[in-house]
């Protein structure tokens, strides 16, 4: 059991920060984006390319993930969403164009890489001990990246004038407005930092899971799992989701067949917002 309590500890660290990409996404624009779990699969195959084939650094290929996902999240929330969410205040023609881009990014994978299931060498092959609980290297690796990025996030958006402006802009667009801050400037910044931790999340965990197009899919329904369990638009929200999810994971897989395992956590996800609506964290915002 102790075993199983550190995988899943280590697993939900991972996952909070492909959770944060979504909530941060969704309480500054408003938006579900549906293509997350493709911007983590594109994340994968950047490391894949930039560590697995060329045998740079691997931090390097992290840092390339962020930088050309960021580069798409600017690109799909300027020419994109920030279009059709001036053109109509229908929220179904968002949420379509997220379906769209989604599938978008899904079939130039598949155009681009393939079928065929990938992997990268691992950065750490040792196994570390601490009394009867084993750590891989790899795992260990994932753990401490991710806490310095959400660290770092938290920091950000708590202590930094950006920051400062999206948790406004979160909470109240027309005020916000009303101060004075860009709320295009704000917003795509928002859209490029939420990509760019599904991409660079998605390179962190090619070390652990197979590389493939069909991916993202898999990831996005837990991302939306997670912040259903802790509250859409909810940072801390979002890390409690992912460590709920991660946990329930490592322990159902521990004890019963994987099946079965995702079976009661949707069970559990329906009792949750039949019990809180809006997640654990309660109403939306920072």
């Amino acid at each position: 059991m102790a075993q199983m309590i550190v995988n899943g500890i280590m697993l939900g660290m991972s996952y909070a920060l492909i959770a944060l990409g979504l909530t941060l996404i969704f309480g500054i624009m408003n938006i579900v984006n549906f293509a997350h779990g493709q911007m983590y699969m594109l994340g994968s195959f950047i490391v894949y390319y930039f560590y697995g084939i060329y045998h740079w650094n691997f931090f390097f290929a992290l840092f390339m993930c962020i930088v050309v996902l960021a580069l798409i999240g600017v690109i799909f929330e300027r020419f994109f969403f920030r279009r059709i969410i001036k053109l109509s205040t229908r929220a179904e023609s968002s949420m379509l164009l997220a379906i769209g881009t989604a599938l978008l990014l899904e079939n130039v994978a598949l155009l681009s890489f393939g079928e065929k299931n990938r992997g990268v060498p691992p950065i750490d092959n040792r196994i570390y001990a601490i009394l009867n609980i084993h750590i891989p290297g790899n795992r260990l690796v994932v753990f401490t990246v991710s806490i310095v990025l959400i660290a770092a996030l938290l920091l950000f958006i708590r202590y930094t004038k950006y920051g400062l402006a999206m948790r406004a802009l979160a909470q109240d667009k027309e005020v916000t407005y009303l101060m004075g801050v860009n709320i295009n400037r704000i917003s795509m910044m928002g859209f490029a930092m939420g990509a760019s931790l599904a991409g660079v999340a998605g390179g962190l965990l090619a070390l652990i899971f197979p590389i493939f197009f069909g991916s993202g899919a898999n990831v996005s329904i837990k991302s939306f799992i997670m912040i259903m369990i802790g509250g859409a638009g909810v940072v801390p929200g979002a890390i409690i989701g992912g460590f709920i999810l991660g946990m329930l994971e490592s322990i159902g897989y521990g004890l019963i067949p994987g099946s079965v395992t995702y079976l009661i956590i949707i069970f559990a996800v329906i009792l949750v917002l039949i019990i809180r609506p809006l997640g654990i964290m309660g109403k939306p915002g920072y």
